[in-house]
């Protein structure tokens, strides 16, 4: 196996994830990636060919991460890896009065618990302990717009993004004692296969307040995912948070991240409701 730099990347069967695997690879990087189902690992490894190492794990389940650990240090040696790219991750649309709790806690699971459970397992191999043999990776957090701006009927989603951008900030500080630096991507709407589903109206809440948006909301995520950048946009600003000497503790890849906060709250409520169609 050839000595090039090693990257991990969590959720790489479509979208983002997959992309970014290919873009790496092309740029002289071989991919460790994870994925849920063994059938996407064969349709990936057969696509992104030798430089593509699958890892069969979900970022909630952690016997699973602690046997990848084990697979990626056996492959790795002392070499380690140079950098850890945290992409799983859930969205879902309800307004908050009526989202069931464990939609909730699931989503917290997979975007917030299950991105920190995979970091500190794979610390070690970024260089966070003593005598370390190699130069300190990287840890780059994909994050949301939403890490900043929450529109209405994405709180869950918003929430947990929040929480992201707090564990980077947190997680920068604390592993600088390592050299180890950490930097949030915070995309807006990028096309991906998760817009191509079109889901039916949540009839859930057809008996509340709420009936009108909802009825709205499968038109309204088909013209977002249409409307998206193209998932190269975050796949080159990944290669960028690599590459850099200083990384960048966040790259916001869509004009609204800065305008939010020009903006007072009560004009970002009126635009956010706008956009979401609530009069």
């Amino acid at each position: 196996m050839s000595q090039r730099p090693c990257v991990l990347i969590t959720g790489v069967s479509t979208g983002i994830g997959l992309d970014a695997s290919r873009h790496l690879i092309a740029n002289g990087y071989r991919v460790f990636g994870s994925v849920r189902k063994a059938a996407d690992a064969e349709r990936v490894q057969q696509e992104l060919g030798e430089q593509f190492s699958p890892l069969l794990f979900d970022v909630t389940d952690a016997p699973a991460i602690a046997a990848a650990v084990e697979q990626v240090q056996q492959a790795l040696g002392d070499a380690g890896l140079c950098a850890l790219v945290n992409n799983s991750g859930v969205s879902g649309a309800a307004p908050l009065m009526h989202v069931p709790m464990e939609e909730v806690r699931q989503m917290f699971e997979v975007n917030v618990f299950g991105l920190l459970q995979v970091t500190q397992a794979f610390l070690p191999l970024l260089g966070a302990r003593s005598n370390c043999p190699h130069a300190p990776g990287r840890i780059i957090n994909i994050s949301s717009i939403s890490g900043g701006l929450v529109f209405p009927f994405v709180g869950a989603y918003g929430g947990s993004k929040h929480a992201v951008e707090a564990f980077s900030d947190a997680l920068r500080r604390e592993l600088g004692i390592f050299g180890i630096q950490v930097s949030a991507i915070e995309p807006g709407n990028i096309r991906t296969p998760i817009w191509e589903k079109s889901p039916e109206a949540d009839t859930r809440f057809a008996n509340t307040a709420y009936a009108p948006y909802m009825a709205k909301m499968p038109a309204l995520l088909a013209k977002m995912g249409r409307e998206g950048a193209p998932p190269e946009l975050v796949s080159k600003t990944i290669l960028r948070a690599l590459q850099a000497p200083r990384a960048k503790s966040r790259y916001p890849l869509t004009p609204l991240w800065r305008v939010s906060r020009l903006f007072g709250d009560s004009l970002l409520d009126r635009l956010t409701k706008s956009a979401m169609g609530i009069k």
